[in-house]
């Protein structure tokens, strides 16, 4: 390794990217991270407007039971006692989310689990008779076919129609009724008074955003931003220039990489798709907007699916209101093109078993680690990918 500066070339300063170089670096590793675009972070990376840190890339929201991950990501920066417990809006009316005793009281003025729970069974039945009618006719096996006969069978009809359905076909782009069952397994329903949209044991925010998180990852670790892995030249220490993609080896002894797997192998075997998410971010000249961090907009007719009000991430109480100004973005989901950011991998058979040939070639790289939602083709909350950092470096 005589002329191999770094241990590791990490490609992407994200999560699983500044994580897998915190644990190198606390080992002794010399590494070198990279990312293509103007600062560090990826998707977790907060912009701060009128003093109030932005989720760039949509809200993150830290959660999880494991004890070592909490303890972990604590070790780094204290998270605060943000609870996430979204609100939906549904032609005006609004109603708690996740699904629970609070939901119920709104929609039907149930006031036990018993009255629940029999209004959940009753609309359940009701659709199940009438499901099993229209299968018999068109001669259909009885079972649900799309995600609406799906979601019905689950938790009925005024659940589905108000809460589900609009917001649903928002963010895939097409009906319900052209969407497989298999996309929603269960649809969870608490009959107890808890809006908390979590189960998990611990959750939070990093206390000043989530950039502290990324730079105690990264403290005491060589970065460099704005260098693209695929079109980037890089001058070594001998003052060599090399495409980096190409000749990376040259410089470190192991790769991680981050990014697509697709664009990794040059596309051989085709382009793997993505859903995507646009942002319109704006300046109210108000201290408190919509009293809530996430509103979920669950009508078809309203373009957006969701509206962020950062401020309520970080800040409580008389807080809110010692800073005059507040932040919302609101959230559109959009069909991924070429050029756009990939958010979402698109877990159908065609996209599964494209990735499962990128993968068998990732399989036998014996010098390139790949981890992340698009060097995986996985979705992943954060949590997990630490957890799963953690361990990929100690095998």
């Amino acid at each position: 390794m005589a002329n191999q500066k770094y241990d590791y070339l990490i490609v992407g300063s994200g999560l699983f990217g500044a994580t897998f170089a915190h644990l190198a670096h606390k080992q002794g590793k010399k590494c070198l991270v990279i990312d293509k675009r103007s600062h560090l972070g990826g998707n977790i990376y907060c912009e701060n407007i009128e003093g109030i840190n932005v989720h760039k890339y949509g809200a993150h929201i830290f959660h999880t039971s494991n004890k070592k991950v909490w303890e972990f990501v604590n070790s780094i920066v204290e998270f605060n006692r943000y609870t996430n417990s979204p609100v939906a809006n549904y032609k005006g009316k609004l109603y708690n989310l996740p699904f629970n005793m609070n939901t119920f009281y709104q929609m039907w003025g149930v006031t036990t689990p018993e009255e629940a729970q029999a209004k959940i069974d009753e609309q359940k039945r009701a659709y199940n008779e009438e499901l099993k009618i229209k299968n018999e006719e068109l001669g259909l096996t009885n079972e649900p076919h799309n995600l609406e006969e799906q979601a019905m069978l689950l938790v009925g009809k005024d659940i589905y129609e108000r809460l589900i359905k609009g917001y649903t076909e928002k963010q895939w782009g097409r009906k319900c009724t052209e969407l497989p069952a298999f996309i929603i397994k269960r649809l969870p329903v608490r009959l107890v008074f808890d809006n908390n949209y979590f189960n998990e044991k611990y959750q939070g925010i990093p206390v000043g955003g989530y950039n502290k998180l990324i730079d105690g990852l990264l403290e005491g670790i060589e970065t460099k931003t704005d260098v693209d892995f695929f079109a980037d030249s890089f001058e070594t220490v001998s003052v060599d220039t090399i495409r980096l993609k190409d000749e990376w080896q040259k410089i470190a002894d192991k790769l991680v990489f981050t990014g697509k797997i697709d664009e990794f192998y040059d596309y051989q075997f085709g382009k793997l798709n993505y859903r995507t998410v646009r942002f319109e971010t704006e300046v109210i000249d108000k201290p408190n907007s919509q009293g809530n961090a996430v509103v979920n907009y669950t009508e078809r007719e309203v373009p957006y699916t969701r509206v962020i009000e950062h401020k309520h991430f970080e800040m409580f109480g008389q807080e809110v209101y010692d800073n005059p100004k507040t932040v919302i973005s609101k959230e559109y989901s959009t069909e991924w093109k070429d050029g756009m950011e990939p958010y979402y991998p698109v877990n159908d058979d065609a996209n599964s078993q494209l990735y499962a040939k990128y993968k068998a070639l990732a399989d036998k790289e014996e010098k390139v680690i790949f981890g992340g939602r698009l060097a995986e083709y996985k979705y992943y909350d954060m949590a997990p990918i630490i957890e799963k950092v953690l361990e990929k470096y100690n095998k």
